[in-house]
């Protein structure tokens, strides 16, 4: 029996670098996300062991099934880091960056663009597939570089051995700004005979059921939408199903805030309550009075028992979502 079931549709939470880390991921896991997927992981750095690297690739037991995203070119240190995953038990698919828009990576030939190399992109994709004990090798690819070549790439995908494919519906130019064009992920859901998973601004239960019933997809993989909204993915599941509520309570924010805090300081010591500012930022971002003076206040905070007291205080009060 596979371990993703693609006859429903599937919803999964995107990697981002700087918040999908283990915590995140462990309190999203608990809202009915399908499947997650690790940060983007270096397959150089991975390669030469680094020990902040190896931790990146730690998961939480609920987290099942399990991806880990790497990026990488270079084919025989991409080999290199599936050998080193294929070690790792509980982790069920290997995904290719080929989406990321960042200078410093696309400067290595990774992330986005591989997709001006479509040769190099079939080898890498390939490598994986050949050397990778896990269940599934997958792709996160963009609708191109500076132009669209969706229907190319996402074919290359599915000949080089690709279970699935994720497409985030902007090209490398677009970065994050550009409208999602969803016209072009229902063209590459109807040209090629993988699942497609569905990325790019969705962000409430009404906009995951449109983009289901328009573009075709297996699914959608929700990235920025889940960040400050973890249970994203319940509203979502419920108003596909038509069942369930639509909302969620203020014990409920809090609680999750809290679990969330809990977890960084567990994944990360001490040092968890200052990069959990950014958490707090994005969760207080809409509902609650004096969310700014919060934000403001906590960005100066170190202390864990009283960031942790200062934020139960200010989730303590109503929330209107």
């Amino acid at each position: 029996m596979p371990t993703l079931d693609f006859s429903k549709p599937l919803f999964a939470l995107a990697p981002l670098a700087g918040f999908t880390d283990l915590p995140f991921r462990s309190v999203v896991k608990k809202f009915g996300a399908d499947f997650t997927v690790s940060e983007m992981i270096s397959s150089n750095a991975l390669a030469f062991k680094s020990k902040k690297t190896f931790k990146m690739l730690e998961k939480n037991p609920l987290e099942t099934p399990y991806s880990i995203q790497i990026a990488g070119s270079d084919l025989g240190i991409v080999r290199k880091a599936v050998e080193l995953i294929n070690e790792r038990d509980g982790v069920d698919i290997i995904d290719l960056n080929c989406g990321c828009p960042a200078p410093k990576v696309v400067n290595n030939l990774q992330g986005s663009s591989l997709l001006t190399d479509l040769p190099q992109m079939a080898k890498t994709i390939e490598t994986i597939k050949k050397y990778s004990n896990k269940e599934y090798t997958s792709v996160k690819m963009r609708l191109g570089f500076n132009e669209k070549n969706h229907i190319e790439q996402a074919k290359l995908c599915e000949d080089a051995g690709a279970d699935y494919i994720a497409v985030h519906g902007r090209t490398r130019a677009g970065r994050y700004k550009a409208a999602v064009d969803y016209d072009a992920i229902k063209e590459i859901v109807e040209a090629v005979n993988i699942p497609v998973l569905a990325n790019g601004d969705i962000d409430s239960p009404e906009k995951a059921k449109w983009v289901l019933e328009y573009t075709g997809a297996a699914g959608i993989m929700v990235g920025r939408g889940a960040v400050g909204r973890p249970w994203m993915f319940q509203l979502m599941k419920n108003h596909i199903n038509g069942n369930g509520s639509s909302e969620v309570s203020s014990a409920l924010v809090k609680e999750v805030v809290l679990e969330h805090f809990d977890q960084m300081i567990t994944h990360y010591g001490n040092h968890g309550a200052i990069i959990f500012r950014k958490h707090l930022h994005t969760y207080s971002k809409a509902g609650y009075q004096g969310a700014s003076k919060f934000r403001d206040l906590v960005n100066r905070i170190e202390d864990v028992s009283e960031m942790r007291a200062v934020t139960k205080e200010f989730f303590g009060q109503e929330y209107v979502y």
